[in-house]
């Protein structure tokens, strides 16, 4: 979701969040964001607060996604550039809090869209400041895939309600199996990052297996 909303001035930089940033910046930044929970309770008002709460309750995971989760065995940091205001926030970053649940390789953050400027602009999409993005890092917090706003599933949905049918790209999944379909969508990338990390050779000699 796109919103107009200007940054404050007073908001804090990031030293070296240049082109691109440095991974101390992503550090840094990750370092400033905040757990789940953390985070709804420092941004969210009582009302968002419960539809975050409800939408968690209306995920759910496969006991297959249950178990590829858990074999994750690479360190992954997730920051995620959020809004407790934000609608596509509220339908999708829940279900990176169960990813987190299930797996203790994912170290899941949130980030406050207007908190870091300097991060938030290398974050953009389509050249929008859109949320939710999420920057998927190696331990070592080198950046590995940004992926957001809304996943392909969830946008097939959106050009079928908009223009019709014969504009979707793939079929549109019955409004019953949405989130499941977008929770999938999103365990593609956790999956792919997290077979990225494993199977880098830096990565392996540096930290090993």
């Amino acid at each position: 979701m796109m919103s107009t909303s200007l940054s404050s001035s007073a908001a804090p930089s990031i030293s070296g969040a240049g082109t691109p940033p440095t991974a101390e910046a992503w550090a840094a930044a990750f370092a400033a964001a905040l757990p789940y929970a953390d985070f709804l309770g420092r941004h969210a008002t009582p009302d968002q607060r419960s539809r975050w709460d409800g939408f968690h309750d209306r995920v759910t995971l496969t006991a297959h996604q249950r178990s590829l989760l858990a074999g994750f065995t690479r360190r992954m940091p997730v920051l995620v550039l959020a809004g407790a205001w934000c609608g596509d926030c509220v339908n999708q970053c829940p279900i990176f809090a169960h990813f987190a649940s299930a797996s203790t390789a994912i170290d899941l953050r949130l980030l406050d869209r207007d908190a870091l400027p300097d991060i938030a602009a290398h974050l953009k999409v389509c050249g929008g400041q859109r949320v939710p993005v999420a920057a998927f890092l190696s331990e070592d917090f080198t950046p590995v895939l940004f992926y957001g706003d809304r996943t392909l599933s969830a946008y097939r949905a959106a050009a079928a309600a908009q223009f019709g049918s014969s504009c979707a790209s793939g079929a549109v999944p019955p409004p019953a199996d949405a989130i499941a379909a977008v929770v999938a969508d999103w365990l593609d990338q956790f999956e792919r990052v997290q077979l990225i990390l494993r199977l880098s050779g830096r990565l392996r000699e540096k930290h090993g297996d």
